[in-house]
């Protein structure tokens, strides 16, 4: 594959800081050996979870954001591989593949400018490149029988999860959104905004729940629009958080009846967590323990068929926070899905 760029021993040696007495992540995990033929290396291994990440941020960039979801998995990397190895964090079930490098399109952007309109054409053009790809490379792991766990880029990606977990079981699957925002919006050209509304209209999403509606981020006309599809829930953050008409734990019930029935994806969006560095970094959102809450109770499911945590845009200064809440992310994901 062109863009990907295998996790080598030797970035491992330099990351993981061992200790005496103590056993790192990072000691156990798989590694893949070369990249002839990604889904037979991936048959033959004794893992559940493939870890990758995708450092771009192009999508984001087409849809006006603010970049540095790029940055996501060298921060998440550097955090996870140097936690414990130990029976509730199962490091022997986990391969880490490496990342999707768009480094050719994010140096693309740097010639971009987002006031112009044929710019952002551009841009968009990128996240189809970018959406084959990932499709690619979830359609393979799936294939082989392993959970794909996806870090980083901008949630444009969440259609080359949905897609490639798709072909790969050869049918439509649902998904549950943590998020701010829908990601619904028009077929315009691709970008981070409107990854399920392209892969719905596809065929290869199914039943779509949105948890957490930010009511002053979404348009009367996409309101009108997820009101007609019965296919499409949400829930809004203000009735669960302000309001408290409902409360958290039911609203996860409510998801999880309109996605269980078949295979589905786990997206986690940033910038749904309060004061989380992102794309659309909020003031008010869930809390980082209701982001790992939510996680544990999707994961534990059978269904559960990828997870993905994406437009985290950390900074120096901030890359060891954010890399640590990712990493709890995922072995909540791991723990609660080895105990199913």
């Amino acid at each position: 594959m062109e863009y990907l760029k295998l996790f080598t021993t030797s970035e491992l040696s330099t990351i993981l800081k061992k200790r005496p007495k103590e056993t790192k992540f990072g000691e156990h995990i798989m590694l893949l050996p070369d990249f002839d033929n990604i889904y037979e290396q991936l048959l033959k291994m004794d893992v559940s979870y493939v870890l990758f990440g995708i450092k771009e941020d192009v999508g984001v960039f087409a849809n006006y954001g603010n970049t540095g979801a790029c940055e996501a998995w060298d921060a998440t990397i550097k955090v996870l591989l140097n936690i414990q190895s130990n029976v509730n964090t199962h490091a022997k079930k986990v391969a880490v593949l490496g990342c999707l490098d768009f480094e050719k399109y994010q140096n693309k952007l740097e010639t971009l400018d987002q006031n112009k309109k044929k710019d952002i054409q551009k841009a968009r053009k990128l996240v189809s490149k970018i959406d084959e790809s990932v499709t690619y490379l979830v359609s393979q792991i799936v294939s082989a029988g392993k959970i794909p766990i996806i870090i980083g880029g901008g949630h444009n990606n969440a259609y080359g999860n949905i897609k490639g977990t798709s072909l790969a079981l050869k049918k439509p699957i649902n998904t549950i959104n943590f998020d701010a925002h829908h990601d619904f919006r028009a077929e315009e050209g691709r970008h981070s905004g409107n990854g399920f509304s392209y892969v719905y209209a596809e065929g290869f999403l199914k039943n779509y729940f949105i948890f957490g509606l930010h009511e002053n981020y979404t348009s009367d006309t996409i309101f009108k629009t997820i009101n007609k599809l019965k296919s499409i829930q949400y829930n809004t953050f203000e009735t669960i958080k302000i309001t408290q008409n409902t409360d958290f734990t039911s609203e996860m019930e409510l998801g999880l009846n309109h996605i269980e029935k078949k295979h589905f994806g786990i997206e986690i969006d940033c910038d749904a967590i309060q004061n989380t560095p992102s794309s659309a970094m909020t003031p008010s959102g869930f809390s980082a323990n209701e982001a790992r809450q939510f996680v544990h109770y999707f994961g534990a499911h059978e269904n559960a068929s990828y997870l993905h945590i994406c437009e985290a845009a950390p900074t120096p200064e901030n890359e060891t926070q954010v890399g640590k809440l990712i990493a709890y992310l995922i072995t909540d994901f791991i723990r609660a899905h080895e105990g199913h």
